[in-house]
């Protein structure tokens, strides 16, 4: 996984002003660089839902949020994600983590959430990049979160775990 202090350098220059997470699993390693940076401002939510009617707010009030969840975030926060992007068409950005992906994939977990993350998100119509630490560099990361924050619309940058 990419270090705390290289994806808070990270969010930064790619002008992330807020991000609002759940802290679960791989991605709450990061939690003490972002508690230490100024910019991107954390901002810790209490359920995925919350986090979504944050980050629609700073968009709505000129912010730049990224929202960062796990897979199972994901599933609990689709009738936020659904009125914020369809009812409301804001541009929302998600990073989310999934679980278990590396040990589903070596037979090691029975985990169901690697199974549904990418095809809700196709359901929903969220277009999305996949992006694996563990044999993709930093750059990679870079790149996908550039292109979701360049895009104009709502999306995802999924990372596997």
């Amino acid at each position: 996984m990419y270090a705390g202090p290289t994806v808070v350098e990270l969010l930064s220059q790619l002008g992330v002003s807020h991000l609002v997470w759940i802290p679960d699993s791989t991605l709450g390693t990061w939690e003490s660089a972002l508690a230490q940076a100024t910019v991107p401002r954390l901002i810790r939510a209490a359920r995925e839902g919350e986090a979504l009617a944050i980050a629609a707010g700073l968009y709505l009030g000129g912010a730049r949020p990224l929202v960062a969840m796990q897979c199972t975030g994901l599933f609990e926060a689709g009738d936020a994600l659904r009125n914020f992007l369809y009812d409301l068409g804001l541009p929302l950005h998600l990073l989310v983590g999934i679980r278990s992906w590396h040990a589903v994939r070596a037979g090691r977990s029975s985990d169901n959430c690697p199974r549904f993350t990418e095809p809700i998100l196709t359901a929903w119509q969220i277009p999305y990049t996949l992006v694996d630490p563990t044999v993709q560099p930093l750059a990679d990361f870079a790149a996908a979160l550039r292109a979701l924050l360049a895009s104009g619309r709502a999306g995802a940058v999924l990372l596997a775990e």
